[in-house]
């Protein structure tokens, strides 16, 4: 017990020194976010992946094993930039397909906006945006971003570039015709904006990479890492009508081989830093947006469930955080923590931020991750009438015992009615939240749509 008081009055005396330091010297911010990456499809969760860069990331840093996020991408992105659940703006229950006028909405603040705030002069996006394409309003660089460059929907095509047969692919509000394969380009740029960084003001870097979302595409060169074998046919060319493009011999070969450029391009990002010397004080995030999808090669075992559902396959990701000066690096927490902790976290480290004009539902996981408090009793909603604590889940009026997770498969809403009961009530509490105006169901309007001409962004 003695080793205890004392670990836990070194580790408060730390935290304590520490946030004395973060108002001093705020560090750089990168958020490098993977698109369906699954449980399993990484390294330091499954031996038969290689992924050497993101689990040095996960060996130097945090792993929070209880991180979870929206089921689908659009709502995830959009908590990260608010610290909100999505469902207050309309943004929980599904993506922003090509064919629909509707953004994250404009009354909302967004993570760059209150970064530049806290001095944080250089803020770029690199990648998929996804919130938004059809106004300039909905555009990165009106929500705060002083740079961009990537695409705008979602599920582009990795070598050309385009969405709905049109290019998606810009540098700030112009058309890019730079060529090469999606992946690589964008960790090229993310190199670039770190590496041209000479400023005294930290800088804040978003790199939303698209893979290894659909459609599976990947390079040779990757392929041929993954033991692709072209004596042997590709995976889909039966279908005479099928684009081969960039696929390997299996769906979760080429998976992989695009997990592999991912990788890549996150090691050349941490290379990057390292090279700046600006390392010890730069603190780097990194998760997926929701869970693989396995008709698309991805892979959540041993969880259950998938992208688009609830279970844990669908919402737990593998989750990093890394800031050698302020957070001691190489454990693993399993505490409750979520997508609507980013940006009060980072905002905290930062200092001096301002605080939101919104309500914000997220926490500044700084003191947990600096061991200088417990882990908070909360409640996290998930959406699709699903709420979790540390302890259970309530799903569709379903109770499951977390401790015994990955299973949940033993509804114990009858064995312990008073647990099943309190959760019915946050759940309903989250609900009420739901605002009037919603995203409509994916397909609607699709009929007759006719992307712009490289999906040109012209009105306000």
């Amino acid at each position: 017990m003695a080793g205890l008081i004392w670990r836990g009055a070194v580790l408060a005396a730390f935290a304590t020194a520490c946030c004395d330091q973060v108002v001093a010297a705020p560090p750089n911010i990168v958020l490098l976010v993977a698109d369906d990456l699954g449980w399993n499809d990484v390294g330091y969760h499954n031996a038969r992946v290689n992924t050497p860069h993101i689990d040095r990331l996960a060996a130097a840093g945090v792993e929070l094993d209880r991180f979870y996020v929206c089921p689908v991408c659009s709502p995830t992105r959009a908590g990260l930039m608010t610290g909100r659940y999505p469902h207050r703006f309309g943004l929980h229950n599904d993506v922003i397909p090509p064919w629909r006028d509707f953004g994250l909405s404009t009354d909302e603040q967004c993570l760059p906006e209150l970064l530049a705030e806290a001095g944080y002069q250089r803020r770029a996006c690199v990648g998929k945006w996804h919130l938004g394409h059809s106004r300039r309003r909905y555009h990165p660089l009106s929500r705060g971003f002083t740079e961009f460059y990537g695409h705008l929907n979602g599920a582009i095509d990795y070598f050309t570039h385009e969405r709905e047969g049109e290019l998606d692919w810009y540098r700030g509000f112009q058309p890019s015709r730079d060529q090469g394969y999606a992946t690589t380009l964008l960790a090229d740029e993310a190199v670039r904006f770190i590496g041209d960084h000479r400023g005294e003001a930290p800088f804040f870097l978003y790199v939303p990479f698209n893979a290894p979302h659909s459609p599976l595409q990947a390079e040779q060169q990757a392929l041929a890492r993954q033991g692709f074998d072209p004596d042997r046919p590709r995976f889909g060319s039966k279908n005479a009508a099928a684009d081969l493009r960039g696929r390997g011999n299996t769906k979760r070969q080429t998976f992989r081989a695009m997990v592999d450029a991912l990788d890549r391009g996150v090691g050349r990002v941490l290379d990057a830093i390292d090279q700046s010397g600006q390392a010890e004080n730069t603190l780097v995030w990194f998760l997926s947006d929701n869970g693989g999808t396995p008709q698309h090669g991805g892979s959540n075992k041993p969880l259950r469930g998938a992208k688009g559902s609830v279970w844990e396959g669908g919402v737990r990701v593998p989750t990093i955080v890394r800031w050698p000066a302020r957070i001691t690096g190489g454990r693993k927490l399993d505490a409750l923590t979520a997508y609507i902790d980013v940006l009060p976290t980072l905002l905290a480290a930062a200092g001096g931020a301002p605080t939101p004009r919104n309500e914000i539902d997220g926490v500044n996981l700084l003191p947990l991750l600096g061991g200088s408090a417990p882990p908070a009793d909360r409640s996290l909603y998930l959406g699709h009438h699903a709420v979790v604590t540390q302890d259970w889940k309530l799903k569709d009026g379903k109770l499951f015992e977390m401790s015994a997770r990955p299973a949940e498969r033993a509804d114990l809403a009858d064995q312990h009615p008073t647990v099943a009961e309190a959760l019915r009530r946050e759940l309903a509490a989250f609900e009420s939240l739901t605002s009037d105006v919603q995203s409509l169901p994916y397909g609607e309007g699709r009929e007759g749509f006719v992307a712009p001409r490289d999906w040109a962004v012209e009105r306000e």
